[in-house]
């Protein structure tokens, strides 16, 4: 038999379509051959943030982007991460975080990159900036077992600087309320003159063009609880006119909770803002018949045009310091006025009076939660720390005393207000929320490793699980969302709602945050007795297109970026 050099038709056609198919999939980056791809994750379900039901698809990263979606078996990449059998979907957004201290220790951020969180928002009422020199000194007193140097003066250049040490994930803040208000007023119960709000709305403005995504507000907390709805409604026109968001935690989650989402519903109208509520709930037993008109209010307003969202977080306890059981008037001029105050026996007689009285007309976590009902989760005071794990019950018992006698005493003995954690909330309530389309989630929590100096404190829960929590006992286990709908919260609804340009979403040109996790293992394992435990199910993470966290290890990387919001230097949202 002679050899034939000439192909046979058929299989010549095949090489040439398989040629011309290779060709668009993989056309080499230089010279040197070598392929576009950077980053290739195979076999995956993919959840694209839309909404939408998964499909099978390989995603492709080039540099910090996505570039391609689809099956593409002759492309090639200088990593390959298999997600057969796994879950790929945008990486999630952490609506209120408070890692902004936390990661200038570790900026790894190893208690939510574990989760899949790619971008930490923070500025819930207080914000690193703007500063001023008092406001500085103030922040390194009441440094702990974290403690920094405070660089910066305004909120852009925090951001910078804590970005220039070099984070895993991505970071961004609102304005606080609380800052400008004490950056021109202190910590007096006064209202502003003209010329104090006009700075106030101005520090607003440059925070604004600085790539703050809108104003916060925290109106439980002294002195924000001093300002009232005109200065509010000020403060969030002002960051609405570059298209900033207003987001309050409102002035009561309890016995005028119906009262502070009018108030929000109101300052959304006057100032022609879109607007968001904090970690979204009803506290204390008294309260919880409220949670049909809550909603009702809300989805009333949305009906009506306004742009109004919330967040929140998957726990039936709340976590805040011992201020929150305090009253605001013994609060007036800062920490070190109110610790004075209340070693006057006095004063404190009229302080324990206002804690005891049920319909206070303020926030009453004490009457909220009550003795047994108070977790303690954090003392600055190394002495304090054997009481860390304890109930208020047990804390007063040793200390032979009672409830309110023990707080007041340990405010004072701690020189801070601790931290404790608030079993406030009812189970239903939380599955009802999570049901709520327009509502997003948070930790309300730092980002903390397992280890070093984070051990030194017990924590919520919601620090090392929040989100696993949701895509396991929500999801998966009481199936009271989907998987495709609890992702597009996640991802693509608060991305839309801060404006991020190019977030939120797997499509080509998007930028590449990424986490990849196994559906059927994905779960939170912290407790209120055992917090600092990391959950489990999230097996690779990307950030801006680099893995973080391969195969469920951190990988060292830290390409996290600044995010800036809607007024940055007049873009739509972007990325510096």
């Amino acid at each position: 038999m002679s050899f034939n050099p000439a192909p046979h038709p058929i299989r010549l056609s095949l090489f040439i379509a398989l040629a011309q198919a290779c060709s668009q999939a993989a056309v080499p980056a230089a010279a040197d051959n070598k392929t576009v791809y950077d980053v290739a994750i195979r076999g995956g379900m993919v959840y694209d943030g839309s909404g939408s039901s998964g499909f099978r698809a390989d995603l492709y990263v080039r540099a910090d982007s996505i570039a391609w979606m689809g099956v593409r078996d002759c492309a090639s990449a200088r990593m390959e991460l298999d997600a057969s059998g796994l879950a790929v979907a945008p990486g999630f957004i952490n609506m209120l975080s408070w890692a902004d201290e936390a990661l200038f220790r570790d900026g790894r951020s190893m208690s939510d990159i574990k989760q899949g969180v790619t971008l930490e928002i923070f500025g819930e009422g207080f914000s690193m900036g703007p500063l001023n020199d008092a406001m500085k000194k103030q922040i390194k007193a009441d440094q702990s077992d974290i403690r920094h140097a405070v660089s910066w003066t305004t909120l852009g250049e925090y951001l910078d600087c804590l970005a220039g040490r070099g984070v895993s994930p991505n970071i961004a803040s609102f304005a606080g309320a609380t800052t400008v208000r004490i950056h021109e007023l202190g910590y007096e119960n006064r209202r502003p003159n003209p010329e104090e709000l006009f700075r106030m709305t101005d520090l607003v403005r440059r925070a604004m063009e600085e790539g703050a995504l809108g104003v916060s507000s925290a109106l439980i907390y002294s002195p924000a609880c001093f300002a009232g709805t005109d200065e509010l409604a000020a403060l969030a026109k002002a960051a609405s006119d570059y298209g900033g968001l207003y987001i309050s935690h409102i002035r009561s989650e309890g016995d005028r909770l119906l009262e502070a989402v009018d108030e929000l519903i109101d300052i959304t109208r006057r100032s022609a803002s879109r607007s968001e509520i904090y970690h979204l709930k009803v506290a204390g037993r008294d309260n919880w018949h409220k949670i049909d008109d809550l909603i009702g209010k809300i989805e009333t307003a949305r009906s009506q045009g306004l742009s109004i969202t919330a967040d929140m977080y998957t726990y039936t306890a709340a976590s805040t310091g011992l201020n929150a059981c305090i009253p605001p008037w013994v609060q007036e001029g800062g920490f070190q006025a109110m610790r004075k105050r209340l070693m006057d026996p006095e004063v404190r007689i009229r302080v324990i009076l206002d804690m005891n009285s049920p319909g206070s007309a303020w926030e009453n976590f004490y009457q909220y939660a009550g003795d047994r009902n108070i977790l303690f989760t954090g003392f600055r005071k190394r002495a304090l720390r054997p009481f860390l794990g304890k109930t208020l019950a047990q804390v007063a018992l040793l200390k032979n005393t009672d409830g309110p006698n023990a707080i007041l005493d340990l405010v004072v003995e701690d020189q801070s207000t601790a931290n404790a954690v608030y079993f406030i909330m009812n189970e239903d309530h939380v599955k009802r929320l999570i049901s709520l389309p327009w509502v997003s989630f948070c930790s309300d929590a730092r980002s903390m490793a397992a280890e070093g100096v984070f051990l030194q404190r017990s924590t919520h829960p919601r620090a090392y699980g929040a989100f696993a929590r949701l895509l396991g006992k929500y999801v998966r286990d009481e199936g009271i969302i989907t998987l495709q709908e609890a992702v597009r919260r996640l991802t693509s609804l608060p991305a839309d709602n801060l404006r991020l340009r190019r977030r939120g979403r797997l499509a080509e040109g998007f930028f590449a945050d990424v986490v990849v996790f196994d559906p059927a293992g994905i779960r939170d394992r912290a407790t209120y007795e055992d917090p600092h435990q990391y959950a489990e199910g999230v097996v690779h993470v990307l950030v801006n297109g680099v893995p973080v966290l391969k195969n469920g290890r951190h990988t060292g990387a830290m390409p996290g970026r600044v995010l800036r919001g809607p007024g940055w230097k007049g873009l739509h949202g972007g990325v510096k």
